[in-house]
């Protein structure tokens, strides 16, 4: 009977973010945006706007773009990515460790970023970062759709954005201080938990293992 209860509880899935929860995408991102703005004439503080990543491309781009024109530059933006923005950017401490652990827990894995998902492709290729899903072009309260869609319960993130998917998703929401909110800022934001990097996150989830299958 014990075995019949487990096999038909809710198989574990979790969800990820991408830019600074799995991957520390700033020096590639901040390499793009000087090549684009050699490209354009266009000034871009590119030091800036790595400070504030997880919002979708084109609320940067509006930045330093007229209206008219943002669509445009984001295409032109991401066209340039793969040559600029892959090479130089580097997995966050514990990004694989922490798919490795929900694999090793007999769960799924998925990625759900705001990011152009062939760019995101190329991220976790080149760093041998293996989810079992990825979905791109997502951003807030829309990362519910894919994190429901999988049935995600859990969902990770650095951005108050995160938040915000994981409780559309009424998904228990996981943050890391990696990214442009620190840690009393994501509790304000309405995380459940709250580490400090992904180092953490496999004692985490094998607790959280232990007291829901209880």
């Amino acid at each position: 009977m014990a075995h019949m209860a487990y096999s038909t509880a809710p198989a574990l899935t979790v969800g990820f973010d991408l830019d600074m929860t799995l991957i520390d995408s700033r020096p590639g991102i901040h390499a793009c945006y000087l090549a684009l703005a050699e490209r354009t004439g266009t000034f871009i503080d590119a030091d800036l706007a790595v400070t504030r990543l997880g919002p979708p491309l084109v609320e940067e781009i509006a930045n330093w773009f007229p209206a008219a024109h943002v669509e445009e530059m984001a295409d032109l933006y991401r066209s340039l990515y793969p040559t600029y923005a892959i090479t130089g950017t580097l997995a966050l401490p514990g990004a694989r460790e922490a798919i490795d652990a929900v694999r090793e827990a007999g769960g799924r894995s998925l990625v759900v970023t705001a990011k152009y998902e062939p760019n995101a492709e190329l991220h976790l290729d080149h760093l041998g970062i293996r989810p079992d899903v990825l979905a791109g072009d997502l951003w807030a309260e829309q990362k519910a759709v894919a994190l429901r869609e999988h049935g995600a319960g859990v969902y990770v993130g650095d951005h108050e954005g995160d938040v915000r998917g994981a409780r559309a998703a009424d998904a228990l929401s996981v943050t890391v201080a990696t990214g442009p909110f620190g840690a009393e800022e994501l509790r304000a934001a309405g995380a459940d938990v709250v580490l400090a990097d992904l180092t953490e996150f496999p004692q985490w989830l094998a607790g959280h293992l232990e007291t829901t299958r209880g």
